[in-house]
């Protein structure tokens, strides 16, 4: 099996009145190449008449973000035309690439009666050759996700392939990401290639993971020493799992920016502010 280098826990860092624990970057975790940024919003309950999610416009250039909605929704507008209402189950793939603006908010259902939230994101690397790659936006529900169940066991499949099942959206770098829901004692393995490196984070729940328990906002990092994982629900479980190769790239990262060189950086400034990204319509 793996061998587990170390469980980090997420810490806190709330974003105005939003609960919000960082999984990644942090002190002791600063990336798992491609997997740069983790931040797990909530859950949290919101009353009648809220103010909801503050994603207000804002850039992005240089990789994607992944949202999964775990509860509640999401509203995405983007600058290149992108739009769409997420609720629970489904998720939100950007590819910011050469660069947008855009907004993650709450719909005004439930601004207006309020309700359960939690949601995870994640920013996805891209590789200086796809840097500037044209910007993408793809929304699913929960129903357009294929699920594959063994048992205790339910996979959500999001890209890449597992077994003969593929996921829906094409990732540029060829990233398989999941969802595993998990009833106690449910249990399943897997063969990763041991070039990719792992992300593996408990949204909720407790599991037994290649020898080592991880429990609800903890992040596991592997060594690349060996293909299996075997993982052992002892809650019920909610596992954010993915994979992917690493780039090896030097990564430059400012606010909503990440590139290879600081150079690059301040472009990505300049053209925001020109209005190469697009123009926010509200």
């Amino acid at each position: 099996m793996r061998n587990i280098i170390k469980i980090h826990q997420a810490v806190n860092a709330p974003i105005a009145n939003l609960i919000t624990y960082r999984a990644m970057p942090t002190q002791t975790l600063e990336h798992l190449d491609p997997f740069l940024f983790l931040n797990h919003h909530g859950p949290q309950t919101y009353p009648p008449n809220n103010q909801g999610l503050p994603f207000g416009p804002h850039p992005h250039r240089g990789f994607e973000t992944l949202t999964y909605i775990i509860k509640g929704d999401i509203t995405h507008q983007d600058s290149s035309g992108g739009s769409s209402v997420i609720k629970a189950g489904g998720v939100q793939w950007m590819t910011a690439g050469s660069g947008l603006i855009h907004s993650e908010v709450s719909s005004p259902e439930f601004l207006k009666h309020g309700g359960e939230e939690e949601v995870i994101q994640l920013w996805l690397n891209l590789p200086a050759r796809y840097k500037m790659t044209a910007p993408r936006y793809i929304g699913l529900a929960a129903e357009e996700i294929p699920k594959i169940k063994n048992n205790k066991v339910t996979l959500h499949l999001i890209s890449g392939s597992w077994g003969e099942e593929q996921g829906p959206v094409d990732s540029l770098t060829q990233l398989t990401m999941t969802r595993i829901d998990m009833e106690p004692t449910g249990e399943f393995s897997v063969q990763v290639p041991e070039s990719h490196n792992v992300l593996f984070y408990v949204v909720k729940g407790k599991v037994a993971v290649n020898g080592q328990t991880a429990s609800m906002r903890e992040m596991v990092a592997f060594d690349n020493d060996a293909a299996l994982i075997e993982v052992k629900a002892l809650e019920d479980t909610i596992l954010i799992f993915g994979h992917g190769e690493p780039f090896h790239e030097p990564i430059v990262a400012q606010g909503p920016f990440v590139m290879n060189s600081a150079e690059e950086i301040r472009q990505a400034f300049a053209d925001y502010h020109s209005g190469k990204m697009g123009r926010w319509k509200a």
